[in-house]
């Protein structure tokens, strides 16, 4: 009994068990962002951001014309899946716009002390003579799945306060959003 317990140790581990992270110089498929909240977003254009900021970094990435799960949990449908296959991609990047107001219960990855922060705002209609403008902060949800696991190797969230304007929404996000995926990618 005591052999066989020791034969089992001496066995490696299942690739599957072990923990996975990122390769450098592995391609990745960017799906298009899911804009869960009710704030207008140009989701074309803030993914084609990201697949330009990761190929400005040295990464090797692509453009999906599938989207984003609109899920609470972020995971790779079949359709990102399939397309990430047939453009032969090690990797699928996943992000999604969430307006925390409306999901209370999730855990926040922001202390918020003494409520919400002013801003005076160009695109106030009155030209800032009505006052602060109060925006709400956004949840900027991204993952990336290697293809041949159901775990993602980078999974975090970031707030970003949305800009007035619909062309200019959001694109910082997706700048600290590129920079972090692409971080560890190159990471040995």
């Amino acid at each position: 009994m005591l052999l066989l317990v020791f034969a089992f140790a001496a066995l490696p581990a299942l690739p599957q068990d072990l923990p996975s992270h990122p390769k450098p110089g592995g391609k990745v498929c960017v799906a298009t962002v899911s804009n869960m909240s009710p704030r207008a977003a140009l989701v074309d254009r803030l993914t084609e951001r990201v697949s330009k900021d990761l190929r400005d970094d040295k990464i090797n990435a692509v453009t999906m014309d599938s989207s984003t799960t609109t899920d609470h949990k972020l995971h790779p449908t079949r359709e990102n899946g399939e397309e990430a296959k047939s453009k032969d991609c090690d990797y699928i990047l996943l992000t999604q716009i969430v307006d925390p107001k409306t999901r209370p219960f999730d855990p926040s990855p922001q202390i918020s002390i003494g409520g919400k922060v002013p801003s005076v705002d160009a695109s106030d209609p009155l030209g800032g003579s009505s006052g602060p403008v109060y925006r709400d902060n956004l949840q900027i949800s991204f993952a990336l799945f290697p293809m041949d696991r159901l775990e993602p190797v980078v999974d975090t969230v970031i707030m970003a306060q949305p800009s007035g304007h619909a062309s200019d929404n959001l694109l910082p996000a997706m700048d600290r959003e590129s920079s972090r995926v692409g971080h560890d990618l190159k990471r040995k």
